[in-house]
């Protein structure tokens, strides 16, 4: 299948560049996937949409402010870094804790990172990212949300190995928390504000560790949640941390070619009793978003399509041809043209079904991507 397939124009003014006023005034395009029909609606209509004794399973991963700014030692030279996943955690003293020959400071991290610019941050490069933008060595606010880094290799697609540090041990995520900026995906074109802490993070965000929000469940109020639990629709909770995957282009021509990076996942016992449960009764499970999705498609695949309770990693690409054994409805954004996201949808759906409500939506100039409008699979 070529990934030409999955294309479609959109317009530029149509990718949302702020959340709605409230989360759940998104607009709703509710697709059935048999007969094809589109009814236009508002993420509010939801409980009407769905009926007593579905399942809706949530990503409830929390976004951390992944995205770091400084400046190269000693030149000065501006410095961006994405961080894209911890791979460990050195502790100072013994062979472990020594690196090109420094010994490393207490509580040093190791990060897979997206860093800019890349040609200039070969292994041994020094950086630092201090509490803002221009803070110089020895003003008042450099100290303990100074961040220290040192790339430690060079990897493909402008990766880096950076190991990060403070200067007096203290916690390198507190670090982060403090002085990170929130990761607003690449088509979003504006500098992150502060608000963004709160709307780029849905309702359900308990368990820090994704570098993009689950941009399906950013609709939802507490509100809304108490309205579908009145219809008699059940709620489950599983962790998916989403990393810089959701923004990988396909780069190959054919979609079967493709690779997604692994993510980590986690599911309850109570959520992996909730869905077995639903499957066992015929209950409709309603998946909110790609991610939420590809956890429980995957995990059925390993237990013989039923829900394990337990946390691991998983890769799984979904494409046309899959064939789901979980999941019976999608809630979604609007995804890129030629995206592995927009790949699963059409998979969940059809292709041709997919596109003609894409186009649909476009034609009604529904606001795509993370702060758009949602469509509603059934």
């Amino acid at each position: 299948m070529n990934v030409r397939e999955f294309d479609f124009d959109l317009p530029p003014e149509l990718i949302a560049q702020e959340p709605p006023p409230h989360r759940a005034a998104a607009r709703l395009l509710h697709l059935d996937r048999q007969s094809g029909n589109i009814q236009h609606t508002t993420v509010a209509a939801l409980p009407d949409l769905l009926q007593p004794g579905d399942l809706v399973v949530v990503n409830n991963t929390r976004v951390f402010p992944a995205r770091l700014l400084g400046r190269r030692v000693p030149t000065g030279g501006a410095v961006e870094c994405l961080l894209v996943r911890r791979e460990g955690t050195e502790v100072a003293g013994g062979d472990g804790g020594v690196r090109g020959g420094r010994r490393s400071p207490a509580g040093t991290e190791v990060w897979e990172a997206l860093m800019h610019p890349g040609q200039k941050l070969r292994p041994g490069a020094r950086v630092v990212f201090p509490p803002q933008r221009g803070c110089r060595a020895g003003d008042p606010g450099e100290g303990m949300r100074t961040l220290h880094g040192e790339v430690l290799e060079r990897r493909f697609y402008g990766r880096r190995t950076i190991r990060l540090w403070t200067a007096d041990g203290s916690s390198v995520n507190e670090a982060i928390d403090a002085i990170g900026h929130v990761p607003l995906p690449p088509y979003i074109k504006r500098d992150d504000r502060q608000d963004d802490r709160d709307r780029y993070q849905t309702v359900f965000a308990r368990h820090r560790g994704s570098v993009a929000a689950p941009t399906a469940g950013l609709h939802f109020t507490t509100a809304l949640v108490d309205a579908l639990r009145v219809r008699g629709v059940q709620m489950a909770e599983i962790t998916l941390h989403v990393g810089y995957g959701t923004f990988q282009p396909v780069r190959v021509e054919h979609v079967e070619d493709h690779r997604i990076d692994a993510e980590q996942f986690e599911i309850g016992a109570a959520a992996a009793e909730a869905v077995n449960a639903a499957l066992a009764e015929n209950r409709r499970i309603v998946a909110v978003g790609t991610t939420t999705t590809r956890t429980l498609e995957a995990v059925a695949v390993a237990h013989d399509r039923r829900i394990a309770a337990g946390a691991g990693f998983t890769d799984l690409f979904i494409y046309p041809g899959h064939e789901f054994t979980v999941v019976g409805g999608l809630l979604t954004n609007f995804h890129l043209p030629r995206s592995s996201l927009l790949m699963l949808v059409a998979a969940f759906a059809g292709r041709e079904r997919v596109l003609n409500a894409y186009r649909a939506a476009i034609a009604d100039r529904y606001r795509f991507y993370s702060y758009g409008d949602a469509m509603l699979i059934t």
